[in-house]
């Protein structure tokens, strides 16, 4: 690889690192369950954590890099290792979805049980509108270890506004124009994910009209927070 390249892959690799402790830090994943993985920029090759491996372990050169297929790249640090057990599904968003720089996983609680119910978050609090541009949707049931999770994560956001759908039965995955980004959009989705539910048992839910959440998705994405954010 060139300097460039070597460079690029180096910062990736750091930033996915330091990116799973937010997860720990948000409560979204328990043992060693849940995954990061950033795009290398300028490079069809992505970083990813290793499987099964303790987040207290996770450092820079233990992350794992793969090209689009999701093979492992040889002889690059990490190689030695297996990678994660959804690399397939990131490989074929990242294949399908040129613009998205970051996927995450997690098992996040209230996520997760509203993907054990096969059941949108409807967008009933300006957060969501804010963040996801309307309802939280819910892709097809897949089995792990080949690309059938990524086909549904392709299938189910491709043109959608939402960052973030629940894996039937199974969990959320997010995207992003980073993985940072992506981390962000899994710690809101469970963060709307409880506050929807709990509104859910005190008595019927009034979704946002369609205006208000064009508007106020419109004003966060490009009026809200400071010039560079990945996101506002």
């Amino acid at each position: 690889m060139s300097a460039d390249l070597d460079a690029a892959v180096a910062a990736v690799r750091a930033d996915v690192a330091a990116l799973h402790g937010e997860l720990v830090r948000y409560g979204l994943v328990v043992w060693t369950g849940g995954n990061v993985s950033g795009r290398v920029p300028g490079a069809d090759l992505f970083v990813i954590k290793p499987s099964g491996v303790s987040y207290d372990d996770l450092a820079p050169e233990n992350m794992i890099l793969c090209d689009l297929d999701g093979t492992v790249v040889p002889g690059t640090p990490g190689s030695e290792r297996s990678p994660s057990s959804d690399t397939a599904a990131h490989a074929y968003v990242y294949r399908h979805m040129p613009d998205v720089g970051g996927v995450v996983h997690t098992h996040s609680t209230y996520a997760v049980a509203w993907a054990a119910r096969g059941e949108e978050i409807p967008c009933v609090v300006t957060a969501m509108a804010d963040e996801f541009g309307g309802p939280v949707p819910v892709g097809p049931f897949a089995i792990i270890g080949d690309d059938s999770i990524g086909r549904g994560i392709v299938e189910t956001l491709r043109g959608h506004r939402s960052r973030a759908v629940l894996m039937r039965s199974h969990g959320p995955f997010t995207i992003g124009v980073s993985a940072r980004d992506a981390v962000k959009a899994a710690v809101m989705v469970e963060d709307v994910a409880r506050a929807v539910h709990h509104a859910q048992q005190a008595g019927p839910l009034v979704p946002l009209p369609q205006e208000a959440i064009d508007q106020l998705y419109h004003r966060y994405q490009n009026v809200y927070g400071q010039s560079g954010d990945d996101r506002r």
